[in-house]
Order: C-alpha cells, then sequence, then structure tokens
C-alpha cells in the first residue's frame, strides 16, 4: 500500500519537485557523511562548513538537474511531435517547460493519443476504400460486359450468316442497338457521378417553380406509365406553386430517376404520388408509390453504385444501376437531406429537401 502510493506520488510529480528532491537527497547524503568524517577526526573542519557545502551543493545540483531535465524532456517530446504531428515544432512548448511540466506531458499524452486514434481511423479507412475500390471497379466492368457481350454476339450471329435472314437480321440490330443504348447511359452516368465526386460539377443554382419541373417529369414519363396504367398525381393540398432555389438541370435528374424508378418497380394500374411540404425556409418532396417495395435489409444499400434489389429484374428493367447513386450526389452537393422509407409488397417513398427561394 505504501509502495504503490509512493510510485503514484513520483508518477505524477513535477519536475521541479523531482529536481529538488534528487538535489535535497544528494546534498543531505553528503553533509551526513561530511559530518562523520567531522567526528571521526578524519576532516578538522566545523560543522558549519559542513552545513555551509550543504545549500551550495542543494542549489548547485538542483540548477543542473532541473535544466538538464528539461533539456532531455523538450529533446523527447519534439521528437515525439516530430513523428506524430503535421505542425512545426516550436520554442513555445520550451517555454511551457517554465511552467507547469506535468500538464505539458499530460498534454503529450493527449496528443499521442489522439494520433493513434487518428492513425487507427486512416488505417481503417483506408482498408475500406480499398475493398470499396475493389467492388467499385468489378461491378464496373460487370455492368459493361453485359451490353458489351450481347452486342458481340448479335453482331457475331450476324456476321455468321443471320444478316441473309430478313427477320433475324432486323430484330438482332434493334437488340444491339438497345445494348448501345444502355452501354452509352452507363457511361453517362459514370460521368456525372465522377463530376459530383470530383467537384468538378459547379451547380447552377436558379429560382425555379419545383411542382412545374414535376409536371414536365410527369410528361416525359408518360409513355412508361401508359405500358402499366400508372397513374401520376399530386397528393392533395399540393396544388400551389412553391419556388425554390437549385440547379434546375440536376434536379430534373433526380425527379427523372426518382419518378421512373417508381414506375419501373409499380404495380399494374397503380399509382405514382408526389408531395410537396412548405417547411419555412425548405421544402420536402416526396416520391411514393404502392409498387412491390423494399425489404428491410436492402434499404441501406439503395443508394450504392450498382446496387440492384433484385439483380435479374433490375436489369431486365434497363438503367445503368447508377440512377440512385446520382441522386444522392446531386441532394448532397445542394447540401440537403434525402431519405427513404419502404415495406415489401407495399412501396416506397424517397423523399429530399430543398433551398426555399425568398
Amino acid at each position: 500500500m505504501v509502495i504503490n502510493s509512493i510510485f503514484k506520488y513520483f508518477k505524477n510529480i513535477s519536475v521541479k519537485r523531482f529536481s529538488f528532491l534528487l538535489s535535497l537527497s544528494i546534498s543531505l547524503a553528503f553533509a551526513i557523511i561530511y559530518g562523520l568524517f567531522i567526528v571521526l577526526g578524519i576532516l578538522n573542519n566545523k560543522f558549519v562548513y559542513a552545513f555551509l557545502y550543504f545549500w551550495i551543493l542543494l542549489i548547485l545540483s538542483y540548477i543542473i538537474i532541473y535544466f538538464s531535465i528539461n533539456q532531455f524532456l523538450f529533446r523527447r517530446v519534439k521528437l515525439i511531435y516530430k513523428l506524430i504531428s503535421d505542425t512545426k515544432f516550436d520554442d513555445n512548448l520550451k517555454k511551457d517547460l517554465q511552467g507547469d511540466e506535468s500538464l505539458l506531458i499530460q498534454n503529450v499524452e493527449k496528443d499521442v493519443e489522439r494520433w493513434i486514434l487518428k492513425k487507427n481511423a486512416e488505417l481503417d479507412q483506408s482498408v475500406h476504400l480499398e475493398k470499396y475500390r475493389k467492388e467499385y471497379i468489378g461491378n464496373v466492368s460487370h455492368e459493361l460486359k453485359t451490353p458489351v457481350f450481347n452486342i458481340q454476339g448479335y453482331l457475331q450471329t450476324l456476321l455468321d450468316g443471320g444478316i441473309d435472314d430478313p427477320t433475324v437480321r432486323k430484330s438482332f440490330i434493334e437488340k444491339a442497338y438497345k445494348n448501345s443504348i444502355r452501354l452509352q447511359s452507363i457511361i453517362e452516368d459514370l460521368n456525372i457521378v465522377y463530376k459530383l465526386e470530383s467537384g468538378t460539377q459547379i451547380l447552377d443554382l436558379q429560382t425555379f417553380d419545383i411542382k412545374n419541373l414535376i409536371e414536365e417529369v410527369f410528361e416525359e414519363n408518360a409513355s412508361l406509365t401508359a405500358a402499366k396504367n400508372i397513374k401520376l398525381k399530386f397528393k392533395n393540398g399540393a396544388e400551389e406553386s412553391i419556388r425554390v432555389e437549385a440547379d434546375k438541370e440536376h434536379i430534373q435528374i433526380v425527379l427523372n430517376n426518382l419518378i421512373n424508378n417508381s414506375i419501373k418497380y409499380g404495380k399494374v394500374s397503380g399509382y405514382t404520388k408526389v408531395s410537396l411540404y412548405d417547411l419555412d425556409k425548405l421544402v420536402l418532396i416526396e416520391v411514393t408509390d404502392n409498387g412491390i417495395g423494399i425489404s428491410e435489409e436492402h434499404i441501406k444499400h439503395v443508394f450504392d453504385r450498382f446496387y440492384r434489389v433484385d439483380k435479374s429484374r433490375s436489369r431486365d428493367q434497363g438503367g445503368s444501376g447508377l440512377g440512385l447513386s446520382i441522386v444522392k450526389h446531386i441532394i448532397e452537393s445542394h447540401g440537403q437531406k434525402l431519405h427513404v422509407r419502404s415495406k415489401e409488397g407495399y412501396g416506397t417513398t424517397f423523399g429530399f429537401t430543398l433551398q426555399k427561394a425568398i
């Protein structure tokens, strides 16, 4: 118990106090030995000299020990900061040594702990990015491979004699053209994602009526809705126009992706409903359908690149697999929020906010 208390005391002791105790110990040892020599007659000096030498030795040893330890600490701390810090070490820390040294050591310990946590986080991030990079390259190659192989197959069949059959020729050329459109879509979407992530895509903020833009998107998807007899409509109470401040072209891409997806995965004779909510300084836009929905295990991945809930069915529906990832990037580049709610078999709601025009 006593030993632990002693260790605890010396663990938190300051440099000044440690230097004083060490100097005092040396000086006392010298004074005791000097006094013994006088008592034994080895020295003929008086005890007053022992007392005087004690104080001289105490002061000199204290100065030497204190400044030696200070210099040692400064060099060690400087070396630590050279290893862990991106900031140039300056003499301000040396001035700190003139004050509370224990506080300095505590600060160094905290800085080292922060450095360790930072390096661990960087390592985890590096591992995550490397895994993400490998998956991304694999996904890109897989998505590009499918239409390229299809086109090659159709052209090979035509070259092998299928071109002489008018029916085969027309059918295979149409299929090859369809796959080339899909290939072009993937490349264009990849280019959009690259520009958004790299910051080279500068937003062209302007004021416009969000309700009018939604109506334009409704018209663009009219043929797709007619094929499945899906009704596009606004939620009751969303008839009034609301002006927002955003990049109109990019928001049109967002709306097209969300509404197009709701139609593709919606039920025949179902609906896609758009709701507008005035949130004072923001406007909340929600796109809701009564389609197949998304299971809970897939919801957290829906904005990942090339992620498909039902891979075979998704490819049959067309698209690049980057739509929702682009939506996420566009909304986040506006500094706004994006969310999704869904229940398998009941439908899905995607929502995002925009800055309301003043």
